[in-house]
């Protein structure tokens, strides 16, 4: 399997890394996409791939959170990181009006100065997207047809929101929200008619722990070494083989980030 999303340069990894990443493997995760959130993150994230280069590939971003930090400055540091070979997306960007904490006008500004990067580079992005998704894909439809592809990371929304995103060539990140009896009804519902080139997994580690997991962790840290059970969700939501999604799961990783 293939995590297309993970923080494992999050502070709550600093002290135990290398244990994460060898449980993550003995658990059938091959490799890994770090996620770049900040330009720090960013860098980072790269750095970790150099540490690891056999195990991870980078993005390099400004999450919408942090737009109100994005400069010319953080705009010529992605452009930098991602003429590295292991930096293979740009993101993570979007739009989140969900708390706001930069402000719709920063948020868009940022997303927009981050699909140029991806318009230049003809890398694909790492999109995030909450409580935003109108304005999301009317920008995203003003520049999709110049840009190399993308995955809405995450994803958990509606089947008409899926239909949005695929229609604009899009593939889909399912995490452990998936495994949420709370809130995951709508994605167990849209996960029935996801193509299945179009199926990507992750788990957003340290974030999203499934809730469902059994014996429950006694850390509400996210492991990458959960990515199987998000994948045996999807499986069983699908009716489908648990080996057949992981093969295929890896074909559109490899496809989408040209790894």
């Amino acid at each position: 399997m293939i995590d297309i999303g993970l923080n494992l340069s999050h502070e709550s990894f600093a002290s135990d890394l290398d244990a994460v990443i060898q449980r993550a493997v003995v658990a059938g995760v091959s490799q890994g996409i770090l996620t770049g959130a900040t330009e720090q993150g960013s860098k980072d994230a790269y750095e970790l791939t150099q540490k690891y280069p056999d195990l991870f590939y980078s993005t390099a971003g400004v999450h919408p959170h942090y737009s109100s930090e994005y400069t010319s400055d953080v705009h010529k540091t992605i452009e930098e990181l991602i003429e590295n070979d292991n930096v293979v997306a740009v993101g993570e960007c979007g739009l989140d009006f969900n708390r706001n904490f930069s402000t719709p006008s920063e948020q868009e500004y940022a997303f927009r100065q981050q699909l140029e990067i991806a318009k230049n580079s003809q890398l694909p992005v790492f999109l995030h997207q909450r409580d935003a998704h109108d304005l999301f894909l009317e920008v995203l439809k003003d520049n999709i047809n110049e840009i190399s592809g993308g995955v809405a990371h995450c994803f958990t929304g509606t089947k008409e929101q899926m239909k949005d995103y695929l229609d604009l060539g899009l593939y889909i990140g399912i995490t452990g929200w998936i495994c949420d009896e709370r809130r995951g009804q709508d994605l167990q519902e849209a996960i029935k008619f996801l193509p299945i080139d179009r199926l990507l997994i992750e788990t957003d580690a340290p974030y999203l722990l499934p809730r469902d997991l059994k014996p429950k962790p006694k850390s509400r840290r996210n492991e990458p070494m959960y990515l199987g059970h998000v994948l045996e969700t999807i499986a069983r939501l699908r009716n489908e083989k648990v080996e057949t999604l992981a093969q295929l799961t890896i074909q559109n990783t490899k496809r989408l980030f040209s790894i």
